[in-house]
């Protein structure tokens, strides 16, 4: 990036709203470990409606979105944000860290895969798996292993990648050229 270009702006979704969630406590632990690495706004599907919304989504060229995992899939208030903002997802890349018991929230994501790529979003192939998450906070934050913390830096490189390909792309689809 030369000095002259922007950093790509990424838009986290905090996707749970249940008392006791740990979705918060999940997405600093992953700004902590790539924090530098893009322009982020965390959008928290807990504090919505906000008129803002939609043009948060519209800025964004890229998402992480944090979600568990619910009876084997993604939270309901999350499919309502989704369905709702349509266009704004449209031509960009969305990553996932998911978290749950035994799968990881892998299910959740499964299903998401298929909603975004419904509104031509890109889900990318990399993102964090965090199997019992809450069983490693300590003090109000995520302890984890180095491994965990390389698989985010990986999937947020892919992410970024992603949004340097897609954003011009989106700019000539959007006046007709693609």
């Amino acid at each position: 990036m030369s000095m002259t270009e922007q950093p790509p702006h990424i838009v986290v979704i905090i996707a749970s709203v249940r008392e006791g969630r740990i979705g918060p406590v999940v997405a600093d632990w992953f700004l902590g470990r790539v924090g530098a690495s893009a322009d982020f706004e965390v959008l928290d599907v807990a504090r919505l409606p906000d008129p803002d919304t939609a043009e948060t989504l519209s800025r964004a060229d890229g998402f992480v979105v944090v979600t568990p995992e619910y009876n084997h899939s993604y939270p309901g208030h999350l499919k309502v944000l989704i369905d709702d903002h349509g266009p704004q997802w449209r031509h960009k890349p969305v990553m996932f860290v998911s978290y749950g018991g035994v799968s990881g929230g892998l299910r959740a994501v499964e299903h998401l895969r298929a909603v975004f790529a419904e509104l031509s979003a890109v889900g990318t192939r990399n993102g964090v798996v965090l199997h019992g998450p809450w069983d490693r906070i300590v003090d109000g934050r995520l302890v984890l292993d180095e491994a965990t913390a390389d698989s985010a830096r990986l999937a947020m490189d892919e992410l970024l990648w992603w949004a340097g390909v897609l954003t011009p792309a989106r700019g000539a689809a959007d006046r007709g050229v693609a």
